[in-house]
């Protein structure tokens, strides 16, 4: 029956992308199933409490949870009850400028990307929370609205692989302007980017404050270090603006080296004033490892929150 519907959510597509979804979706599942359900939802399991009904006061009870207009009106002590929400809203923002093409090893930065989103929408709809997309440039490139079940995941993927992007610059501030329009309700939003942009700060810091933000950082290891080739010419990917270098120089790469530096620095920095949980995935390594230490890491400061509360 599964693998009907997920053939009837395909739909005609060409051999070769089928098969890249194939894989997508039986790699995600494994390691939702095997990993990641579990961290998911201590995680994120309620994360927000919605007024249920009133009751009569019993010995025991929290006294902050009294209501006392109705226990005035009654003249017998009520109190509020609240139910956890689990449904949560999942929104993947996803960077699919020119620069996610880049990659040296083995994998681009998309790839990687679009990985990330297979394994955080499987994880998402197994626990039964709403999945949304947005992938965007330097302009919304494509936008499905929050939807659930293993077929609306197919159809995200199918969105993320088949994209061609008009634009090919990066602009998070649109992005998250974007997001503060379609996203009625508070939601958990995992951006998925390189950053490489700049000038988006005011915008996030608003977002920050509506939205639960998760960024996820890709970044290869040439991004950061150049190898001795001698002359070669670099071009910037969303500019197309081309510059020759003599990689020869230690100057030069020592100079490349600490400008990257101070770029993910100033980022880390900016994430962290924000208090944004930040996950740094490079195309060289496994995304697997980041991902797990950041959900073992947040259901630890869940679990001592809650017990200091």
């Amino acid at each position: 029956m599964e693998t009907r519907q997920s053939a009837q959510a395909l739909g005609a597509l060409p051999p070769d992308l089928l098969r890249r979804i194939r894989q997508l979706e039986i790699r995600a599942r494994r390691l939702v199933n095997d990993l990641f359900l579990g961290e998911y939802l201590a995680v994120f399991r309620g994360r927000g409490i919605e007024f249920s009904e009133v009751r009569e006061y019993l010995p025991g009870d929290d006294i902050r949870t009294i209501d006392w207009n109705v226990t005035a009106r009654l003249g017998e002590p009520y109190v509020k009850k609240f139910v956890e929400e689990r449904e949560l809203n999942v929104m993947l923002a996803v960077d699919v400028s020119s620069s996610e093409l880049f990659g040296t090893v083995s994998r681009t930065k998309r790839e990687v990307a679009t990985e990330i989103a297979a394994l955080l929408a499987f994880s998402a709809v197994t626990s039964n929370d709403k999945i949304g997309l947005l992938a965007f440039s330097s302009d919304i490139e494509r936008f499905i609205p929050l939807g659930n079940g293993a077929r609306y995941v197919l159809r995200l993927l199918r969105e993320l692989l088949y994209l061609s992007p008009r634009r090919s610059g990066t602009s998070i501030s649109i992005t998250l302007d974007y997001l503060s329009k379609v996203l009625k309700r508070r939601s958990t939003v995992f951006l998925i980017s390189d950053f490489l942009d700049a000038g988006y700060e005011p915008i996030l810091r608003v977002a920050a404050r509506r939205h639960e933000i998760v960024a996820i950082s890709l970044s290869d290891p040439r991004e950061l270090e150049l190898p001795d080739l001698g002359l070669i010419e670099l071009e910037d990917a969303e500019t197309g603006a081309r510059v020759l270098v003599d990689t020869s120089d230690s100057a030069v790469r020592s100079q490349y080296h600490e400008r990257a530096v101070q770029r993910m620095a100033q980022r880390n920095r900016l994430l962290a004033s924000l208090s944004i949980d930040h996950i740094a995935v490079r195309t060289d390594r496994s995304y697997i490892e980041p991902l797990i230490v950041f959900f073992r890491n947040r259901a630890r400061a869940g679990s001592y929150s809650a017990r200091a509360g």
